[in-house]
């Protein structure tokens, strides 16, 4: 049986990475920095194990691989946002959305990625970026800068780890209906007014998400690597149709 570990995992997007790999046959790791949500979320899925930790400590961090094992997939999933004005916003926010996006990031990966070099059979690992890291939100502070990384980071990860058999690629969601997008569209207007910009007309759910990265993880992507896949209706792309026009170009002459 495989294995997969999911940062984050307790909740949202994570949890339903998890659900869909068990579902997949995987043997899970639910991995929060939560006790509560983790354990609760492993007890209702199949073949799943939670785990407890911090994925910006690494000393945790390795502590959950030894009690787990070697992963054949690990998914860096977990993340923070910390909204308000860059001229605004405090130095302390700026540092912990850096810490926990980036920096944990690349700890889990790395922690992950030497395991897999010694057991020496390859495997994959799969990012959660955002939109937000290819074009600017308003007020996200550091959310948009780290994921923006997290996505330069995927392909150096790509680039050094290839040799060694690891695949590792990203996912960029877009307006989700779950995790960090739940607060901002439970206002019944702001849902209307996202979903109406979405190219394929509707808001992205958790499972569209997380059947990318099972995709991602799988052996149907198995020559797939250092790619930052955008899962968003098309909306990243769609701002030129978001601008008015005259109605005379509308047609050919």
């Amino acid at each position: 049986m495989k294995s997969m570990i999911v940062t984050g995992a307790g909740a949202g997007i994570g949890r339903a990475i998890a659900e869909h790999a068990a579902l997949a046959g995987y043997r899970v790791g639910m991995l929060d920095a939560r006790e509560a949500p983790a354990r609760a979320a492993a007890a209702a899925i199949a073949n799943a194990m939670p785990l407890v930790a911090d994925i910006a400590n690494e000393a945790q961090i390795e502590a959950a691989l030894d009690a787990f094992g070697t992963p054949e997939v690990w998914v860096n999933n977990a993340g923070i946002v910390r909204f308000g004005p860059l001229a605004e916003l405090a130095l302390a926010d700026f540092r912990a959305v850096v810490d926990v996006n980036l920096t944990g990031t690349f700890i889990g990966a790395r922690a992950a990625a030497k395991r897999m070099f010694a057991r020496g059979l390859g495997g994959a690992i799969v990012n959660v970026t955002s939109m937000n890291g290819v074009v600017a939100g308003p007020n996200a502070g550091a959310y948009g800068a780290t994921k923006a990384a997290v996505a330069l980071l995927t392909q150096q990860m790509a680039l050094e780890w290839g040799r060694f058999g690891i695949r590792v690629n990203a996912v960029a969601p877009g307006l989700i209906d779950a995790g960090m997008g739940a607060p901002v569209l439970a206002d019944p207007e702001v849902r209307r007014a996202r979903e109406s910009k979405v190219p394929l007309g509707r808001l992205g759910t958790a499972d569209d998400i997380a059947r990318v990265v099972l995709f991602l993880a799988s052996d149907a992507a198995s020559y797939v690597t250092g790619q930052n896949l955008l899962v968003d209706g098309g909306v990243t792309h769609s701002i030129i149709a978001q601008l008015p026009r005259p109605a005379s170009v509308e047609k050919t002459k």
